[in-house]
């Protein structure tokens, strides 16, 4: 997989590539990670890459000119299945999409900035716009950041055991089930004995229980 990142502050996404298991996709040669700079494509002789709107409304937008020649430019070097703004007006990030997008070849994201991009380029350049949750950033950096570590962590052979990612949380429909390890008894706080059993067909269907429990406890939602 090929993700290119647009941005205008592109030291915010340095940190969260170099650690873990983004890093780990990097060293093995199964993700490519590349952030652009949007500043690098402007005509604008101060390097601006901001604009007002029109309408006298509050606020500035990305300037048109640089990430419209950003986009074009990257686009003709290779065929994107996504082009995605990440935007708090865009579709709710969740995991059904997140492994839909883990069998893409190549994405683009672009991250918003000020009051966002215009809305021509999201007519015309953009073909999926997500937001990581309602409420606003300061920019799509972190948005980018969270959806390149859920897209990374899917890619067979990242995690060395793959099975640990089949089972996390809304996989299934459900929240994850309680974990617990070692020691069994600590300060007179148990383990459930089931976990201790050996029988791994009880402690399935007691897994299972909890993650139906624990799912209507705290996303109801999820069942509906």
């Amino acid at each position: 997989m090929r993700i290119d990142i647009l941005t205008v502050l592109p030291g915010l996404l340095h940190g969260p590539f170099a650690e873990s298991i983004v890093k780990r996709g990097i060293e093995k040669g199964l993700v490519e990670v590349n952030i652009h700079d949007i500043r690098d494509y402007t005509t604008n002789k101060h390097k601006k890459v901001d604009d007002t709107p029109f309408g006298g409304a509050a606020g500035m937008v990305l300037a048109m000119q640089p990430l419209h020649d950003a986009i074009v430019k990257l686009k003709s070097e290779r065929d994107y299945n996504e082009v995605i703004f990440l935007t708090p007006d865009g579709e709710r990030l969740a995991q059904g999409r997140v492994n839909q997008l883990s069998l893409c070849g190549n994405i683009l994201m672009i991250c918003g900035h000020y009051k966002g991009i215009d809305q021509r380029l999201r007519d015309h350049l953009i073909t999926l716009e997500i937001s990581i949750g309602d409420y606003v950033l300061s920019g799509g950096e972190l948005a980018a950041a969270v959806l390149t570590d859920a897209l990374v962590r899917l890619i067979p052979g990242v995690i060395g055991d793959e099975m640990s990612a089949l089972t996390d949380s809304f996989q299934d429909g459900l929240l994850a089930p309680p974990v617990y390890t070692r020691p069994a008894d600590y300060n007179g706080w148990k383990v459930p004995e089931v976990l201790l059993s050996g029988d791994h067909k009880k402690i399935r269907v007691w897994e299972e229980e909890q993650a139906l429990k624990r799912t209507k406890k705290r996303r109801p939602d999820l069942l509906d």
